[in-house]
C-alpha cells in the first residue's frame, strides 16, 4: 500500500526546525531567571537546587507564561526552587521501583502485555516534579547492541502486546534514528501497538514536522500497528494554537491521541483549572487520559496536594464535566500490576 505523504506546507514550519528550539533551552539559571522576569531570592538555594537537577525550558513554553509572576503554573514548573533541598519521610530517590523492573539496559516491564523503553535521557524541558529526576541514565543508555538486546527480549515473549517509548522524552531524538530504532519491532508478529510518552509536542509544537508526520503516514499505511501518542500537559496555558496544528496534523493519519497531567500544587490543583484543560484539549483533538497524583521522588514535597483537597477537585471534576473528558486519577505504587485509580475510594 502506497504510504499517504503529507505536503510539508500544511505545517508552518519547516523541517528539523524543532532542533534550534532545542537547542536553545538549554539556558543558565541567571538566564533563565531573566527570560522568566523574576529575582532570584534565594539565590544560594536557587543554585543549589539547580546542582541537583539542572534547568532546561524551551523559550516558546515560558513565552507562553505570564513573565514576573512566581506563580504562574508554567514557571512554577520550571524554576529551581530552594523547597527541593527539604528533605522529607517518604520522597526517595526511585520511589516507583524502576530499579526492580529493569529487565535490560534500558528496558521497564512492570505491567503484563507492555514494556517501556527508556529510549534517551534527553527532554526538551526539565519539569521539577520529574519522577525520573535520579533516574540512572548512564546504566541505562541504549547503545546499538542494547538496543538489540531489546528486541530480541520483545521479540522472545508473545505475551507483549504493546511497546512504550519514553524518557526523557523519545521525541528529542532525531526521526531518522526513531525510525531505524523501531523499524525491527515491526517484523514481531504479537507487537500490536507503538505507543510514545512525549511533553514536546507541547513545548516545541515544531517537532511534529512534514518527515515526523510522514513517517507515521507510513507506519498507520503500510503495517498493522497502531500508533498512540500520549502528551504531557498540565495546564491549559500550556497549549497554543501551534500544538493545535500538530495535533490535527496526526490525528488526520489516525494516531490515537491523549494526553496524561500530573496533579501539582500551585499549578493545577483546581477543578476550574483541570476542567479548561480537558476542554482545550478536546478541542485539538486529544482525549484526557490520565491525571497522576504526584510520585514521591526526593524533591518535589512542596507540589504535593493535600488528599482531602484531591477529593474534592475530583469531586468536582465529576459533577461539572462529561465522563469522557475526566481523565482517571490514578497513582502508581511500586510493585502494583497497574496503575491504582483513587476515585473508586471518593
Amino acid at each position: 500500500m502506497q504510504a499517504r505523504m503529507v505536503p510539508q506546507n500544511k505545517l508552518p514550519w519547516q523541517v528539523g526546525e524543532w532542533q534550534k528550539h532545542l537547542s536553545q533551552a538549554n539556558l543558565s539559571i541567571e538566564q533563565l531567571y531573566i527570560k522568566a522576569g523574576v529575582a532570584m531570592h534565594d539565590e544560594q538555594g536557587i543554585k543549589k537546587a539547580n546542582e541537583l537537577f539542572r534547568s532546561r525550558a524551551p523559550s516558546g513554553f515560558l513565552e507562553r507564561a505570564d513573565l514576573g509572576d512566581l506563580s504562574d503554573p508554567l514557571l512554577r514548573q520550571v524554576l529551581p526552587d530552594p523547597a527541593e533541598l527539604i528533605e522529607h519521610q517518604g520522597f526517595v530517590s526511585d520511589p516507583l521501583g524502576e530499579k526492580q523492573s529493569r529487565s535490560l539496559p534500558g528496558l521497564l516491564h512492570k505491567y503484563q502485555g507492555r514494556v517501556l523503553v527508556v529510549m534517551t535521557s534527553a527532554c526538551a524541558i526539565h519539569c521539577r516534579y520529574c519522577f525520573r529526576r535520579h533516574f540512572p541514565y548512564k546504566e541505562n543508555r541504549l547503545s546499538a547492541a542494547h538496543w538489540q538486546q531489546v528486541v530480541d527480549y520483545i521479540a522472545n515473549d508473545a505475551s507483549i502486546t504493546e511497546v512504550i517509548f519514553s524518557g526523557g522524552d523519545p521525541l528529542s531524538l532525531k526521526t531518522e534514528t526513531l525510525r531505524a530504532r523501531v523499524e525491527p519491532l515491526l517484523s514481531i508478529a504479537h507487537v500490536r501497538r507503538l505507543r510514545f510518552h512525549t511533553r514536546l509536542p507541547v513545548v516545541i509544537p515544531q517537532r511534529i514536522d512534514a518527515e515526523w508526520v510522514n513517517w507515521m503516514s507510513e507506519l498507520l499505511s503500510e503495517s498493522k500497528h497502531q500508533v498512540v501518542m500520549v502528551v504531557h500537559a498540565n495546564h491549559s496555558q500550556e497549549l497554543g494554537s501551534e500544538f493545535g496544528l500538530a495535533m490535527q496534523a496526526l490525528k488526520a493519519l489516525g494516531v490515537t491521541l491523549l494526553n496524561q497531567s500530573v496533579l501539582l500544587s500551585g499549578v493545577n490543583d483546581d477543578a476550574d483549572v483541570l476542567s479548561e484543560l480537558s476542554q482545550r484539549l478536546l478541542a485539538y483533538g486529544v482525549m484526557p487520559y490520565y491525571l497522576h497524583l504526584l510520585d514521591r521522588v526526593s524533591g518535589v514535597a512542596h507540589f504535593e496536594v493535600p488528599q482531602q483537597k484531591v477529593e474534592r477537585i475530583y469531586r468536582e471534576l465529576l459533577s461539572t464535566l462529561p465522563g469522557y473528558l475526566v481523565p482517571k486519577l490514578v497513582r502508581e505504587v511500586m510493585g502494583a500490576p497497574s496503575k491504582t485509580p483513587v476515585h473508586g475510594a471518593l
